[in-house]
């Protein structure tokens, strides 16, 4: 099978995901990044959708991220899935319901009033809440997800919770995992502990995922500039 490429643009969390996978199984792969203010030709040619990620390999391309996650998962075993049918169902409707999140994530940025913000913020935490009965529900969260094991699913909530790290930075009051989210602020720290997830976005992005927030004059920008 030929070496896999990404068409990345270097701020997004869904192709992120896809480069975890490949980090974790130690697959040799090629990343190309986009501007997606202005897509090249070729790549609106390639993109059903016109957006990140895209994955090249053997003459073909896949689009969707949780799709693109789970042909890299099958195409390089051992699988990050459990081999249990409901539990891999199960992980695969987790992932469903985290990829909510990163909308949720990039709209409390982007909107323009304190009210709008405040409104999505309390969606964020009450998915929050979904998430933390479940893993408590089922005791299974000692490192990830499902134990001491990485899968699947914890790629797929990683970036999230990255850049949750980038904004508690800057406004812990609003972004920090509290007390009132003990599960998911380990299952946070044990992520972003990984190499494979430290490693999957370039140097840059840290700061220019908060510039990039103040270029859009959103309420939020507007408090990180002020």
């Amino acid at each position: 099978m030929q070496k896999p490429k990404l068409i990345s643009f270097k701020l997004c969390p869904f192709v992120q995901r896809s480069v975890i996978v490949l980090k974790e199984k130690k697959v040799e792969y090629d990343i190309e990044y986009i501007d997606l203010a202005n897509k090249p030709d070729w790549f609106l040619k390639i993109s059903p959708l016109g957006k990140v990620p895209v994955l090249q390999i053997d003459g073909e391309v896949l689009f969707e991220s949780a799709v693109i996650m789970e042909f890299l998962d099958e195409t390089n075993p051992p699988s990050l899935h459990p081999s249990n049918p409901i539990q891999k169902a199960k992980h695969r409707a987790w992932i469903e319901f985290v990829s909510s999140l990163f909308i949720d994530q990039y709209q409390v940025t982007m909107t323009k009033s304190e009210e709008e913000f405040q409104k999505k913020l309390v969606d964020i935490k009450n998915k929050y809440k979904i998430l933390e009965a479940a893993i408590t529900k089922s005791k299974s969260l000692d490192q990830f997800f499902a134990g001491d094991q990485f899968h699947l699913v914890d790629a797929a909530i990683a970036p999230y919770f990255m850049r949750n790290a980038f904004l508690s930075e800057k406004f812990p009051e609003w972004f920090s995992l509290t007390m009132e989210s003990p599960m998911l602020k380990q299952w946070s720290a044990s992520l972003l502990a990984k190499e494979s997830v430290q490693t999957s976005v370039l140097p840059e992005v840290p700061s220019a995922y908060i510039q990039y927030i103040k270029d859009h004059h959103s309420y939020l920008g507007g408090r990180l500039s002020a």
